[in-house]
């Protein structure tokens, strides 16, 4: 796929409205989601393990836990974009994410690992959006109870990362320098 339209407000929940105008913000979104991968190496490969376990406050997730984050994110809206895209009609359930980063484990894992994973997945869905069909995109299903596009989860694979590098970047590596 070349380029892909924006969402209407109707093929997604209201909760990812955030995500799908970080997305339009970026312009092209096809080309947003490989330049995605050298961002997010930019702004974290360098940081120390010590750095890299740094929380923005008592309750907040450390930077590993961030990035393990995008990892699970990643991987929960691909699958929603797989299976709505081969116009599976079958309701998909939302996920935990408070209760996926507790069980990760990520502060004890190496950040290289967890940016590697990353960009893995990244490149993986950027083949499979690259040969998604436009009909393919515009299909809709259901994922946590609400209507939801493969063109929005598309959108939502670059806000979502979009809307974390914001707190990384004005939140968490500010206190790092």
């Amino acid at each position: 796929m070349k380029s892909i339209l924006s969402p209407a407000t109707e093929e997604y929940a209201p909760f990812y409205a955030d995500y799908i105008q970080r997305a339009q913000a970026r312009g092209d979104v096809i080309a947003a989601l490989p330049k995605q991968i050298d961002e997010i190496r930019s702004a974290l490969e360098k940081l120390t393990d010590t750095q890299a376990r740094f929380r923005n406050g008592l309750a907040e997730w450390s930077i590993k836990e961030i990035v393990s984050h995008l990892i699970d994110a990643e991987r929960v809206f691909s699958y929603r974009l797989l299976r709505i895209s081969r116009n599976d009609k079958t309701p998909l359930p939302g996920f935990e994410q408070v209760d996926y980063v507790r069980e990760a484990g990520a502060d004890e894992l190496a950040l290289e690992d967890l940016l590697a994973e990353f960009e893995y997945l990244r490149r993986a869905n950027i083949l499979a959006v690259k040969n998604i069909s436009e009909e393919s995109a515009a299909r809709v299903g259901t994922a946590s109870s609400a209507a939801v596009s493969a063109r929005a989860l598309i959108f939502m694979l670059v806000g979502h990362v979009e809307h974390h590098m914001a707190s990384l970047r004005e939140k968490y590596l500010p206190s790092l320098t």
